[in-house]
């Protein structure tokens, strides 16, 4: 079965070892996902496996292109040997794993050169005024424009991250529930991509 699950972030919270060491977690609700497809390298092209999670009830209207997937999120996971109908649960991971997580991290909207690169503003003395968070020099005199790729204010955040090597304390297997050691990509909601 492959070592891959998908999962919705229900926040941070804390732990400790047998020791009594302190230990942030970020608690995943994963699971269960259900194979849907199987794509192989004859017919498709490639080999993957397509994974539904969470399933949509009756009450809610399923989309034509959703039709006969009633899910509300749809995946392929690249490795794998699972056949249609398999559930994916918990239970694949156990304590001590190592995962790589992804998922889209929290949009900060539009924002100053200071906050998004780092930047550490110009002096507030020596006559200047009113540029403590400003950008500074963008050009010089040769190409008489601004470079492609200069760090600038814009859109910071909502972007597809991956954290590595994040360690699993502890697995919940009747709740659906994983405890992953430190800070996981998203606001609290959001999808999750979980490999082993």
């Amino acid at each position: 079965m492959a070592k891959f699950i998908l999962g919705k972030k229900i926040g941070m919270s804390q732990m400790f070892n047998e020791n009594g060491k302190f230990i942030p977690v970020t608690l995943v609700s994963a699971g269960p996902c259900e194979v849907l497809q199987v794509k192989t390298k004859e017919k498709d092209g490639y080999s993957a496996l397509q994974v539904g999670f969470e399933k949509i009830g009756k009450e809610k209207k399923i989309k034509k292109t959703m039709k006969g997937k009633p899910f509300r999120f749809l995946k392929e996971v690249e490795d794998g040997d699972a056949k249609v109908g398999d559930v994916i649960s918990v239970s694949v991971f156990k304590a001590g794993d190592k995962v790589n997580i992804s998922g889209v991290s929290k949009g900060k909207g539009f924002q100053g050169s200071v906050k998004r690169w780092g930047f550490h503003g110009r002096n507030t003395t020596h006559g200047a005024k009113h540029e403590e968070r400003e950008v500074g020099s963008i050009g010089a005199t040769f190409p008489q424009r601004v470079i492609k790729g200069h760090k600038m204010p814009g859109r910071m955040g909502f972007e597809r991250v991956t954290v590595k090597n994040l360690e699993i304390i502890k697995v919940e297997e009747g709740q659906n529930l994983l405890a992953v050691k430190g800070a996981i990509p998203g606001r609290i909601g959001a999808l999750l991509e979980i490999k082993g």
